[in-house]
């Protein structure tokens, strides 16, 4: 059911991105094996990002199966669709359910997405990272894929009205070199050293990207350590 479905969908969101004109520059796709089981991880500014993400890996010819908070199977439209996708719903009040179900699929050589900061970052900026991802590519003996957005919270994000015109959004995506996930490692060294490889993506996404706000009113989705206004940083002294 999943590849009935899953190649359509593909194609309906790339049919939108180009009634919305959005302008895309990415860079790494090389690094998505083209067989086998993956951990792909990614920065979250926005609420399209799983799209953006799978979106990166059709090069590849690949399947991104995205973890996912339960509420989004549970919409009477997201919900068929998710599930015929083979998506993994994510209960966090019982998470191992959807860490076994996300195991046992790469096991079977599927790719995998997870979002390790849970949830949209509205500094734009990283939050710390949560260490399942590199567990699950611990257990199952495949490699992290990082990867790096920009762009994307400009067209749908959390505190701001969506975005969906035909307004030339340029979309950033570059992604890394695979990080290795050593048993022998502490998991939390690994999420260390994975976080850091999307902060360096991040940072060269950001140095691509084409423009710059069009003035005061616009610098709502720039962080605010790069001169923008968005909300700085928990902790952070900006």
């Amino acid at each position: 059911m999943a590849e009935l479905v899953y190649p359509p969908v593909i194609g309906a969101a790339r049919t939108l991105f180009k009634a919305l004109d959005l302008k895309f520059d990415i860079a790494g796709t090389e690094n998505i094996p083209r067989r086998g089981g993956a951990v792909l991880v990614s920065n979250h500014i926005g609420y399209l990002d799983f799209v953006f993400c799978g979106y990166a890996a059709r090069p590849a010819k690949r399947l991104v199966r995205f973890m996912a908070k339960e509420a989004v199977f549970r919409h009477k439209v997201s919900g068929p669709l998710m599930r015929a996708m083979k998506h993994i719903p994510v209960d966090r009040a019982q998470g191992m359910h959807a860490y076994k179900h996300a195991l046992s699929a790469l096991r079977s050589g599927e790719i995998i997405g997870v979002f390790p900061e849970a949830t949209i970052s509205e500094s734009f900026t990283l939050k710390n990272f949560k260490s399942g991802a590199a567990r699950l590519a611990q257990e199952a003996g495949v490699p992290l894929l990082p990867m790096a957005l920009w762009g994307t919270q400009r067209l749908w994000t959390k505190g701001h009205k969506r975005d969906l015109g035909r307004n030339h959004i340029p979309i950033t995506i570059r992604v890394g070199e695979p990080v290795e996930a050593d048993p022998a490692d502490q998991a939390e060294k690994i999420t260390d050293r994975l976080r850091s490889r999307v902060q360096d993506l991040l940072e060269a996404a950001q140095r691509a990207y084409p423009v710059r706000p069009k003035g005061p009113e616009d610098t709502w989705w720039v962080p605010a350590h790069l001169g923008g206004t968005a909300p700085a940083a928990p902790g952070s002294l900006a």
